[in-house]
């Protein structure tokens, strides 16, 4: 299965998959990028929390949520990770790990989402990706009375910050500290592993037609270069982009970063024989469902690159 993220990016937004998983940018400029978190004094007593969301939109919770409505496989990664897992009552049919997300009710695309099936499901909250298509659903959701809480979550940064972020939603923030520090510390073990390795210039193909490559702008891009790498786009703050053969081509990349079926019609195409890359079989073929999204397992998606741009250099 093609990356989720480049899934939406065909819908038309930008972000990954990391939605990562990894796709034709059309969102609007979000400028707030990190929601302000306010615990006011009843909140410490009655357990409440304010929250201003990635469309400036204000959530006030004045209890924990118990009927969650998770539309973006990272945020329902991090439900399961934070404990909250059985608070989920509806997913996309993208959000396929941890493989309990499979029980939960799917509810079919996030972006647009079917507002109906939502509210069909009588969530206490709603988790969408902050894309420009999400703003009218979000406030048609709001206007049925439903809290709704937008994350744009493109970077690692990002994905801590949302961290943090649901840790105060479930009401276990102890838990989403271990959840941040343990990714963290994975994430920097594979960048000292790799320090002092030839850093190999890599081009990640996305998707085949038209053909899109990983920009700076995408958590990608990010582990490339934990992983001892550097994307050949990396200088393009996009997360994701249409390119053409012959700029890749003139890029000359030492590798190609693709998923298996992409990476089999990347090598029978006649086309691709020009990059150098391709002539010398150094298609390196990533675990889509692993690197294609911002979520719990970043880590594990380091290390996986890591291992194949300078193999042995971890265990």
């Amino acid at each position: 299965m093609p990356f989720v993220y480049h899934r939406y990016f065909r819908l038309g937004f930008a972000a990954c998959v990391a939605f990562a998983a990894a796709l034709v940018v059309a969102c609007g400029d979000l400028r707030s990028r990190t929601p302000a978190v306010a615990d006011t004094a009843a909140a410490k007593t009655i357990g409440a929390v304010t929250l201003r969301d990635d469309f400036g939109d204000t959530l006030a919770l004045r209890a924990l949520p118990r009927r969650i409505v998770s539309l973006n496989p990272a945020t329902t990664e991090l439900f399961f990770a934070l404990g909250a897992g059985d608070r989920l009552v509806g997913r996309t049919h993208f959000d396929l790990y941890p493989t309990a997300a499979q029980a939960v009710q799917d509810l079919g695309s996030a972006i647009p989402p079917n507002v109906e099936s939502v509210l069909g499901v009588r969530p206490d909250l709603v988790l969408l990706y902050a894309s420009e298509s999400n703003r009218e659903p979000a406030g048609r959701l709001h206007a049925a009375g439903v809290p709704t809480l937008t994350l744009r979550i493109d970077h690692i940064a990002d994905f801590r910050r949302a961290v943090g972020i649901l840790g105060r939603v479930v009401g276990d923030t102890a838990r989403a500290a271990v959840v941040t520090d343990s990714v963290t510390a994975t994430l920097e073990r594979v960048r000292v592993a790799t320090q002092g390795k030839p850093r190999l210039t890599a081009f990640w193909k996305a998707w085949d037609s038209p053909v899109i490559a990983i920009g700076g702008g995408s958590f990608l891009s990010e582990l490339v270069d934990i992983a001892g790498g550097k994307n050949v786009y990396g200088d393009d703050p996009r997360p994701a982009f249409d390119v053409t053969i012959e700029d890749v081509v003139r890029r000359d990349p030492d590798v190609v970063f693709a998923g298996p079926e992409s990476g089999e019609r990347m090598r029978a195409a006649p086309a691709w024989r020009a990059l150098r890359a391709v002539r010398e079989g150094r298609i390196l073929i990533v675990d889509t469902m692993l690197v294609g999204r911002p979520g719990v397992r970043l880590g594990e998606a380091a290390v996986s690159l890591a291992r194949l741009l300078h193999p042995g250099s971890l265990p």
